[in-house]
């Protein structure tokens, strides 16, 4: 049966979209509207940034930001909606991201993860990503360690 949402770059007039999911997402970075602005139009500080987001014509159900340094990127964050899990979106998301990430020249990509994020690491597994390390409560409300974690892409 195929899906009833689709994958697609998302642009500076998703910002509103993106921010209230982000504000029904615990899990989600929180990052301020100037931050979202410079994820959405592609770049801060010499970095290539770029934005996905998985949509139906319910709404946006996920997005995922990707930087890009050479020849590694950082998986900077990946948000599904609560409504919206297990659908497969966050394994399209990263997918979309890696994919991503390899034709613009990078080989490898990381990321980092909460301790207690069990569907999250389970996905991460699944898409060849091993663990390089941890944070020591690098997270807070409530504290806990990252996980940081690299894949060849």
């Amino acid at each position: 049966m195929p899906a009833d949402w689709h994958v697609r770059r998302a642009s500076l007039g998703d910002l509103e979209a993106i921010l209230a999911l982000e504000r029904d997402c615990a899990e989600a970075p929180h990052w301020s509207r100037s931050l979202w602005h410079a994820a959405l139009t592609g770049g801060q500080l010499g970095l290539v940034r770029m934005s996905f987001l998985a949509e139906s014509e319910r709404g946006v159900m996920g997005f995922a930001v990707v930087r890009c340094a050479a020849a590694l990127t950082e998986l900077e964050t990946v948000v599904v909606s609560s409504t919206a899990r297990r659908r497969g979106i966050g394994n399209a998301l990263c997918r979309t991201v890696m994919e991503w990430s390899r034709e613009a020249g990078a080989r490898e990509i990381e990321l980092e993860v909460r301790a207690s994020s069990k569907g999250a690491l389970a996905l991460y597994h699944q898409l060849g990503f091993v663990e390089q390390g941890r944070r020591r409560g690098y997270y807070r409300n409530p504290t806990e360690d990252a996980v940081l974690m690299v894949a060849r892409l």
